[in-house]
């Protein structure tokens, strides 16, 4: 919750953020006869977003498809699901605005979403969803501080939209994971028995 509540606090002035912003320009940047910075030109900033933003993208479909099939709960299969089709739908976006700005994204898992992925495959029911939706929460609050800082420190401003359109949504699903993590740590909780009183 803390976690949330510092990036919300930091999202007005993420949204104060200029496009383009000439204050993180890459020494190399070209300007046009008037002065500006030429349009799709990127700064270290833009090609980590992109290699980040991608990567996690790519891990988003990969688990979302694995825990449509094998989520216990309605509510964790309704997630992933979402997580499918919203991120699939990002990841076109964002490979199209890669694409015109000379930018190659990641085409296969990281190692560390890869043996998240086998570990995930090993677990079953609602061990499988918990540690489904807690893997979530992590990756989401990873991602709006991705987007944040998209935001505020890119050059790129097609990216920096980028970025700005998909912040709600992110954060959205991490508010919906949260809840599911929450009810599903209570349902965990309640299937212990209670330990006999002392006579």
């Amino acid at each position: 919750m803390r976690t949330a509540a510092l990036v919300l606090a930091a999202l007005p002035a993420a949204a104060l953020a200029q496009i383009g912003n000439p204050g993180f320009m890459d020494p190399t940047t070209r300007f046009d006869e008037a002065g500006m910075p030429e349009p799709g030109q990127n700064n270290t900033t833009d090609k980590l977003f992109a290699q980040l933003a991608g990567e996690g993208g790519l891990a988003e479909v990969a688990l979302g498809e694995l825990a449509a099939g094998k989520a216990a709960g309605s509510g964790v299969g309704d997630f992933a699901r979402r997580m499918v089709d919203d991120h699939t739908a990002a990841n076109e976006r964002l490979a199209g605005v890669a694409e015109e700005s000379g930018l190659q994204l990641p085409d296969a898992l990281t190692p560390e979403h890869a043996a998240m992925r086998d570990e995930l495959e090993g677990l079953e029911g609602v061990a499988f969803d918990l540690a489904y939706m807690r893997g979530q929460v992590v990756e989401h609050q990873k991602t709006v501080q991705l987007l944040t800082w998209e935001i505020g420190q890119g050059q790129n401003g097609d990216l920096q939209r980028f970025a700005s359109a998909t912040l709600p949504t992110v954060l959205d699903h991490l508010a919906v994971a949260r809840a599911l993590v929450d009810e599903l740590a209570r349902g965990q909780f309640a299937e212990v028995e209670p330990a006999p009183k002392p006579r």
